[in-house]
């Protein structure tokens, strides 16, 4: 199986296609790779592409008015981005896209896609569904921000991160750096490792390393003054 041919079988909005119908459109995909630190795009640029994320990683973030990062998401493989300029070109991004480790992406151009939008309408409703959930995590991501306290928004992520809610102590596996963290929950890195420090001194939590948090109460965290 050739790279491209793979990469469309890991993205969500392609891979429910029989065999022949993804190998059409693997056809079509271009291949990009970046280093790390690279810029897939930044804000300003215009561009009319589809990318969809074979291996690696990459961090989508703003800038705001007073210079200061905010995470939006990391986006690994089988992710895609640039759905909304892709379907008008004239828009320029508002977003900046940077590898944050060696990256390799597959790439659709707007009049590729739209030719397999008309021909397999089934895309664009596995694209408006995903479309749906990422605007309803953005306004949860602007609303916490905005109005709940630093720990609350802490205690909201790792919720996000637990697989199994049963009780007793459950081992998390955060997928971001601490910094990432701190820059996705609108905070600083000082002020996430103070609540993390207050979380373990309160006996809710123990920090295993920089990349693993044992939730040793998960109802009493879930309910935690924070």
């Amino acid at each position: 199986m050739s790279h491209e041919h793979a990469c469309i079988r890991q993205v969500p909005i392609l891979n429910h296609l029989d065999d022949h119908s993804m190998d059409l459109i693997g056809e079509k995909v271009i291949r990009k790779d970046l280093e790390k630190g690279e810029f897939l795009f930044q804000a300003g640029d215009q561009t009319d592409t589809l990318y969809i994320i074979h291996s690696g990683a990459i961090r989508v973030f703003r800038i705001a008015e007073s210079g200061k990062e905010q995470l939006l998401q990391i986006l690994r493989p089988g992710d895609f981005l640039g759905e909304r300029t892709i379907f008008n070109e004239s828009v320029p991004h508002e977003d900046y896209a940077q590898a944050q480790k060696k990256t390799r992406v597959c790439m659709l151009k707007q009049s590729d896609f739209n030719k397999f939008l008309l021909e397999f309408p089934q895309i664009a409703i596995k694209l408006l569904g995903e479309m749906s959930n990422r605007l309803e995590n953005s306004e949860k991501q602007t609303t916490q921000v905005s109005i709940e306290q630093v720990g609350n928004r802490l205690i909201s992520y790792l919720m996000d991160q637990v697989d199994d809610k049963n009780q007793g102590p459950i081992v998390v596996n955060l997928d971001m750096s601490r910094k990432d963290i701190a820059s996705f929950l609108g905070t600083s890195p000082e002020t996430l490792s103070r609540k993390f420090k207050e979380f373990e001194e309160a006996g809710l939590i123990h920090q295993l390393s920089p990349k693993q948090i044992e939730i040793l109460d998960l109802d009493e965290l879930l309910f935690y003054k924070a």
